[in-house]
């Protein structure tokens, strides 16, 4: 298992299923500031929901398809960031992730973007990294923003969202304009 500090006291952490009781723990505490955008956190998450997603992100990563890690403040559990899957074909990988709500606004998520995104375009040799979120999100629609990401796009009614379509927008960082200490 790795584990990646980031300076000021967040890290990056693999998580395993003997850590789904802290995931779920998390999710729970902060059900309903999650839900508003993660269409995941239904009524029932539970235990075994966390469990499930931790397997298959362990499988995601023996499979050499990216991974999903813990974001920790301080030593705890505050979110989770991860590769959705990587097109290796086409060079090229989409970041999600979420974070609790006591640990917003410190930077903490751009940080742990900035850490992915060099990793996916320097280090994997990835030439596209894509970044995707409800239009109405806007703390998360920053993080690329801050980070130098080009919006590309609208994406109308992309996804349900438990009563409703969202909008997303889609956002882009190429390796050469990262390289290149972005545009």
């Amino acid at each position: 298992m790795f584990k990646r500090d980031l300076g000021n006291g967040i890290g990056l952490l693999l998580l395993g299923e003997r850590d789904a009781p802290e995931v779920f723990a998390l999710v729970d505490r902060n059900r309903e500031h999650l839900r508003r955008w993660m269409p995941w956190v239904s009524e029932g998450y539970s235990v075994d929901d966390a469990t499930r997603w931790l397997r298959s992100s362990l499988e995601q990563l023996a499979r050499n398809d990216g991974f999903q890690a813990g974001i920790t403040v301080g030593g705890a559990l505050a979110g989770g960031i991860g590769f959705h899957a990587i097109d290796w074909s086409n060079r090229k990988t989409t970041i999600g992730y979420w974070l609790s709500a006591d640990a917003q606004g410190r930077g903490v998520m751009t940080t742990a973007c900035r850490a992915l995104v060099d990793h996916a375009l320097v280090e994997l040799g990835l030439n596209r990294v894509e970044i995707r979120c409800a239009t109405g999100n806007v703390r998360s629609r920053r993080i690329p923003e801050r980070l130098g990401f080009t919006l590309e796009g609208v994406f109308r009614e992309m996804e349900w969202l438990y009563d409703h379509f969202v909008d997303w927008a889609i956002y882009s960082m190429l390796a050469r304009d990262w390289k290149a200490g972005h545009p």
